[in-house]
């Protein structure tokens, strides 16, 4: 007895993507979680994924894939556009850190953040709120970087009148030699930035998919509202948005590195995002699990070992 014998006229019937295979998602789960790091053939060559043993690992292992990001760019004297997520953010603190100890300045990057909550026409939390993604980024990453960081008019948040631009100030950068790094998270429902699973059923076919750039007030799923109560809003899903501006694949399928994340675990062997993470890394790409393209760029994903499971049922 489990949810795929039992959803059949419950309420959960027709509550997740009309494109999602419940069966082939549950067979994406190994018994042994070794196995998770295990090549796929979709995969791209220069793709690996990274387990980390602890939180601790996890956020400095990360955070000096980004420092060494940008030292290396610096390096080659080349621009870098950065599309830059608030969550997991526990990686920049040591992105800082590094930075500083190497006296990396951070002129030459262009820092892209990937989404931003708003209202049903695409209206943003104020700057100064504590929610505002906006907020998050000042205090986590341009402002401890001092007197090395990324100047202000290169700092590109998700606004109404900001992110239709976003293709356009990437392209153009990336046509006089600049690199595109996306840095990104993975959703309870594997979005990437607020890009949604249903989104998929709104368009023809793969190639319109991928070719969009953006969504202004994306309507969100009820699993992406709860992930967010639990893990930014202290489980108070009264005070998350229903709505959020997004980059779409049109810019994070674009990648000459994405450096990925994953680390949802609650504690007491609770977690949000240990099926995600596989399905992931083994379901192949589907326009309905936005984040199964991701593994077929060259970088590196990063997770807590925890997440591979086993997967298998504790009462908590």
């Amino acid at each position: 007895m489990d949810l795929m014998t039992t959803i059949g006229g419950s309420m959960m019937e027709g509550f997740f993507p009309a494109g999602w295979n419940l069966a082939k998602i549950d067979a994406c789960v190994d018994d042994d979680p070794s196995t998770i790091t295990d090549r796929q053939s979709y995969w791209h060559e220069r793709f690996e994924p990274i387990p980390c043993a602890s939180v601790a690992d996890f956020d400095t292992f990360l955070g000096h894939e980004i420092a060494l990001t940008i030292k290396q760019s610096r390096d080659a004297g080349e621009q870098l556009a950065m599309i830059l997520p608030v969550g997991p953010m526990g990686m920049y603190r040591w992105a800082v850190y590094f930075l500083k100890e190497w006296g990396v300045p951070c002129d030459h990057v262009h820092g892209f953040n990937m989404d931003e909550w708003s209202d049903a026409e695409g209206n943003t939390l104020p700057s100064d709120n504590t929610g505002a993604f906006q907020y998050a980024m000042e205090q986590a990453f341009y402002g401890p970087l001092g007197d090395l960081t990324v100047p202000a008019d290169q700092r590109h948040f998700a606004l109404k009148n900001a992110l239709p631009h976003f293709g356009e100030q990437i392209g153009e950068l990336r046509s006089g030699g600049a690199k595109l790094t996306v840095i990104f998270g993975i959703g309870r429902v594997c979005h990437i930035a607020f890009w949604e699973p249903h989104f998929a059923g709104e368009y023809d076919s793969e190639e319109e998919w991928k070719s969009q750039t953006h969504r202004i007030a994306a309507k969100l799923h009820p699993l992406t509202i709860e992930q967010n109560a639990l893990t930014s809003f202290k489980s108070r899903t009264t005070h998350v948005p229903a709505y959020a501006n997004t980059i779409g694949p049109g810019l994070f399928l674009g990648a000459d590195k994405i450096i990925g994340g994953a680390d949802g675990t609650l504690g007491r062997g609770m977690m949000w995002q240990g099926l995600s993470l596989w399905m992931t890394l083994r379901h192949g790409p589907s326009t309905w699990i936005p984040s199964t393209y991701m593994p077929t760029q060259p970088g590196r994903l990063f997770f807590l070992e925890e997440l591979a499971g086993p997967l298998v049922a504790e009462c908590n």
